[in-house]
């Protein structure tokens, strides 16, 4: 397993958001982690990418302990997390926005290179690339801040709610660019409202609830379970 958690425990201030959440994910998958609003998900990405200190457990990526160490170390390390609500700088250009992924010192000799990678990837932005990022409709404010994610170069790449907001043909765009992404061998731990289209393409998934695990299998597995099809998607 490329990334494993194991009784993780996390919150803030007295109130703990996370009771021991245990999964994995393997090299090269797709995984899915699925609840509804307050269940622990957000916490989970914060706690993994050290954004908030873990107050028990262990994430250990390829068998490396990442607990106690800083965002800049983690994100050194291969694990990048591109956070809910873009959380772009608006008054800079897409281009700077962008080149700000890549500026941790292993990531800096490989900008020119990646930053074509994500133009080929995101081929509106090339077009964009000297428009603020301010200006930009929500879907390619989106692209942007996954972009930004990849400059690092990242094994892992943890995206938080990446749909939301969009209009619905940018929601199958930005499904399609996961699986690009992915096939391009980026590993993913994506959280996402979208039950339906996220189980869609996930290899595997796991719903929370009240900040614990307590359903995992294969997306069509998931997909196929009465009580996620009643919870999240409505049948």
């Amino acid at each position: 397993m490329i990334l494993h958690v194991e009784g993780l425990e996390a919150g803030y201030g007295k109130i703990t958001a996370l009771w021991g959440v245990d999964f994995d994910v393997a090299r090269g998958e797709i995984v899915a982690l699925l609840g509804a609003n307050g269940a622990g998900k957000t916490t989970t990405l914060k706690a993994i990418s050290g954004l908030v200190r873990p107050q028990a457990g262990a994430v250990l990526l390829e068998g490396e302990p990442l607990t106690g160490r800083s965002t800049m170390e983690i994100v050194a390390r291969g694990l990048v997390h591109v956070p809910e609500g873009r959380k772009l700088f608006g008054e800079m250009t897409v281009r700077d926005n962008l080149l700000l992924g890549g500026f941790p010192p292993a990531a800096r000799p490989h900008q020119a290179a990646r930053l074509e990678q994500v133009f080929a990837t995101f081929p509106r932005l090339r077009e964009r690339e000297r428009q603020l990022a301010g200006t930009l409709s929500g879907g390619e404010q989106q692209m942007v801040a996954i972009g930004r994610g990849l400059m690092a170069g990242p094994r892992v790449l943890m995206l938080d709610e990446p749909s939301l907001g969009l209009a619905p043909i940018m929601v199958e765009e930005m499904f399609r660019v996961i699986e690009e992404i992915n096939r391009q061998g980026v590993t993913i731990l994506l959280v996402e409202q979208n039950t339906e289209h996220a189980l869609a393409i996930a290899h595997r998934g796991f719903v929370l609830e009240s900040g614990r695990v307590v359903l995992a299998g294969t997306g069509a597995q998931l997909l196929a379970d009465p009580k996620v099809r009643e919870a999240y998607l409505g049948l």
